[in-house]
């Protein structure tokens, strides 16, 4: 019996341990099976490695039910297609150009990268890359300048995954001298004919993004899967805050988790509150009030000193203050 391509595997005897092999490539086509043949999707390697892809995802964000489960479908349709090229079915290839909408903080970038995981692991893309640009990566200031700075990002994202972030500044209708829909025109250009090699996710706030689609509906139509990221409630805001702490190898102490509770409650009613990104700006600064109080105390520190913050660390923060008084500055809630 012939080796199977296309990522399948088969027991091999004489290999020692006796476990699967991955099959030597073969210039040839794929081998075709008898319509009669059963296919194991459990023996497709790619579908281990996009299971540790998922786990991973999993492990990574909190929340976001529906963005995981949509990347999973989009596994599962990848995997089946797999399945079908081995018994000789021809189908058009799935488009895999995306949107992601929601606001900062999400997990848009983290998505994007396990995606591109996915994707490679499918031989849907050459690379597991991800490379992002925003409008002034791709956006010249005068005649001529745009289109070589955009097929240089292109050139950049090939094989890969092309991330474009705040994409909708792509698109100026006010200003008739712009040159963003210069970088739109080859992007459509690219979406297609690159179709193959090249896969472009549009990220950005979810009202500017319908905005962008509505007036560019040929981009619209290149885009299939279409991911909404929903801002964190409370308390997946305080679970991923936990997670984050745990791999610094810190921890909060009771009354530091009540507190940090407190804090976001009232920092997620502030302007520019930005999700996860704004926990690990906190807990960034929750260690550097941790290290300047271990400092004060001039004294030798334990293992449980230096991974443990407390309260006081916490209630240092400018949210729990007057707006007269110091950012960070010393707080009327902390211990005396």
């Amino acid at each position: 019996m012939a080796a199977e391509a296309n990522g399948f595997r088969l027991h091999r005897p004489g290999t020692g341990d006796g476990r699967p092999v991955r099959a030597e490539p073969a210039e040839d086509a794929v081998e075709i099976l008898d319509d009669g043949a059963l296919l194991d999707l459990s023996t497709d390697i790619a579908g281990n490695d996009v299971e540790d892809t998922l786990t991973r995802l999993d492990a990574e964000l909190v929340g976001l039910a529906n963005v995981k489960r949509r990347v999973r479908e989009i596994a599962a349709l990848l995997l089946i297609d797999r399945a079908r090229q081995r018994f000789g079915l021809s189908a058009s290839r799935p488009t895999m150009h995306m949107s992601f909408t929601g606001g900062p903080g999400t997990g848009k970038t983290t998505v994007a990268l396990r995606m591109a995981e996915m994707l490679h692991a499918l031989g849907y893309i050459r690379k597991p890359k991800v490379h992002t640009v925003t409008r002034d990566d791709l956006v010249g200031q005068f005649i001529g300048h745009t289109a070589p700075k955009t097929k240089e990002a292109l050139a950049k994202a090939a094989g890969g995954v092309l991330f474009i972030d705040e994409a909708y500044y792509l698109f100026r209708p006010e200003n008739e001298r712009d040159y963003g829909q210069e970088v739109i025109e080859i992007l459509l250009q690219e979406m297609e004919s690159e179709r193959a090699s090249l896969v472009v996710i549009f990220a950005g706030y979810p009202d500017r993004m319908e905005r962008f689609f509505s007036a560019n509906p040929g981009l619209s139509s290149r885009v299939a899967h279409h991911l909404e990221f929903a801002d964190y409630t409370h308390a997946e805001l305080l679970g991923i805050a936990e997670l984050m702490v745990a791999r610094e190898n810190f921890r909060f102490d009771e009354p530091a988790q009540a507190a940090f509770a407190e804090y976001l409650a009232l920092r997620m009613t502030r302007p520019r509150f930005s999700n996860a990104r704004s926990v690990r700006n906190a807990l960034d600064r929750c260690r550097l009030r941790q290290a300047k109080r271990l400092v004060e105390l001039r004294r030798p520190l334990t293992k449980t000193d230096l991974i443990t913050l407390t309260d006081q660390d916490v209630y240092g923060s400018s949210v729990f203050t007057d707006s007269t008084e110091p950012r960070d500055g010393p707080s009327a809630r902390a211990p005396a």
